[in-house]
């Protein structure tokens, strides 16, 4: 089995988004890469607003990815599973395709005998623990998330130090929007570690529009980028060790 690597934008947000491209229409795109969409909607206790929690289920269906609404109290551990449950779903769906290949016809895991099937699982936990993971997450950073960021950033340690517990290498990425003057601006470049984020989220400021759309479209240019960057650096790697043979 190729296992290759994972790719999630994990969107944190507490609205609708009211700039710039349809972010439904913008997380399909992202799936058609390869790159699952999850969401996390953070409302106020006793608000609830319909149109935001549309949009944040629209966005995570569409982008093949988990949705959860929660209140900011619980956001630790809902970032934690929500990463988790979106790695072992999109590892069902590898396997699902694998076995299909090899069996020859439309086979998928609920299908097969409880014996197989608990077989089968153990593939899908093994390889969560030893595939390769890249997260770019998507912080909202309209007025009404100001109260929340000390909340999103000790979720987002919280979620590194998880991670790390992993056999499997991991790469994050930040961006925010808006950004102090683009619509979405990267706050931390991929990196092992989300531990610079302590010095980082002090020093932002909330609000204006919420460009939720630009922000996933972002996202995808920023996995196309990394893996433009990483094909530079193997063909180079390839011609150090041809030119030293």
């Amino acid at each position: 089995m190729n296992k290759g690597k994972l790719k999630q934008i994990l969107l944190i947000t507490d609205g609708c988004s009211n700039h710039g491209e349809d972010p439904i229409a913008m997380a399909a795109l992202a799936k058609e890469q390869g790159i699952s969409v999850n969401v996390i909607g953070i409302v106020e206790e006793n608000v609830i607003d319909q149109e935001a929690i549309d949009e944040i289920e629209g966005i995570a269906m569409s982008g093949g990815g988990v949705s959860q609404i929660v209140y900011a109290h619980q956001l630790s551990q809902t970032v934690q599973m929500v990463t988790r449950q979106a790695m072992t779903q999109t590892l069902q769906g590898v396997v699902n395709s694998e076995l299909q290949q090899i069996l020859g016809k439309k086979v998928t895991m609920e299908e097969l005998s409880p014996e197989k099937r608990g077989e089968v699982m153990e593939v899908v936990d093994e390889l969560g623990e030893t595939i390769g993971m890249e997260i770019l997450i998507l912080v909202d950073m309209s007025g009404s998330m100001k109260p929340k960021l000390p909340t999103v950033k000790e979720s987002l340690l919280d979620l590194s130090i998880s991670l790390n517990s992993r056999i499997g290498e991991n790469q994050f990425s930040v961006s925010v929007f808006p950004g102090k003057k683009d619509e979405v601006e990267t706050i931390l470049e991929w990196t092992p570690k989300l531990e610079s984020l302590s010095s980082i989220f002090p020093k932002l400021t909330t609000g204006g529009i919420t460009p939720t759309g630009p922000a996933i479209r972002d996202g995808i240019h920023s996995f196309k980028k990394k893996r433009s960057l990483r094909s530079l650096l193997s063909d180079d790697e390839q011609y150090f060790n041809e030119s030293n043979m």
